[in-house]
């Protein structure tokens, strides 16, 4: 009974100086002291001591659970990751269709009969400021004029000038178009430009859109050539 009570505090040290000292007092306190006992306690304490060391390093005896391999980012793979589009790119420029340069003109025209008007615009549209005079263009046709580094976008709304265009002026611009595009100003009044200067020379124009109203498309030709 004494035998298992040592075998059972033996098997709960770990220190391997407090074991040896154990050992020597279970040999002592025995009452027959006979070799072969002593021997076999002294073999129990060291399996006790091996049984109970901790792994080298003061880790655990286990081996560490191998860790995943890190996910690699979306996108990732050795290229750049898609780009979203930026919304202002996403709005496209006008497309020039045809361009040039011509003398130009202007003109009002509402029905009045004041300074030359001739009656309400052919297209059917009233007149307006952006309404442009061809002699060929299909009405309708959208028109970007610039002079003097300013530029108005407007559209083919009636026919014009008659037989000046026989002479190379090629378009008729409202009177608020021309005055802007001449020095930033504003007409004296719808039928006058205010600066008694009737027209603009190098007129740079660019057809953006070409209307579906009547009128031939390309390059502008004179009033009913």
């Amino acid at each position: 009974m004494q035998k298992r009570a040592i075998n059972v505090v033996l098997t709960g040290i770990t220190g391997t100086a407090l074991a040896g000292m154990l050992v020597a007092g279970v040999a002592a306190a025995s009452d027959d002291g006979a070799p072969d006992e002593q021997m076999l306690l002294s073999k129990q304490v060291t399996s006790a001591q091996e049984h109970k060391a901790p792994a080298a390093g003061g880790g655990s005896a286990k081996p560490e659970a191998e860790k995943p391999e890190a996910e690699k980012p979306a996108g990732s793979g050795g290229g750049e990751a898609a780009k979203k589009p930026d919304a202002a790119k996403d709005e496209k420029k006008d497309k020039v269709l045809l361009s040039g340069e011509t003398k130009a003109s202007y003109f009002w025209d509402d029905g009045s009969g004041i300074r030359g008007d001739t009656g309400a615009p052919a297209s059917g549209e009233p007149m307006q400021k952006g309404m442009f005079a061809s002699p060929s263009w299909p009405m309708m046709t959208k028109v970007k004029v610039s002079y003097n580094g300013r530029s108005v976008t407007g559209f083919v709304g009636d026919r014009g000038p008659g037989e000046p265009s026989h002479r190379g002026i090629m378009l008729d611009l409202d009177t608020y178009t021309f005055r802007y595009l001449l020095d930033g100003g504003e007409p004296e009044s719808d039928y006058d430009t205010g600066t008694g200067q009737g027209h603009l020379e190098g007129l740079k124009w660019e057809v953006l859109e070409w209307g579906d109203g009547a009128g031939e498309r390309g390059e502008p030709q004179p009033f009913n050539a």
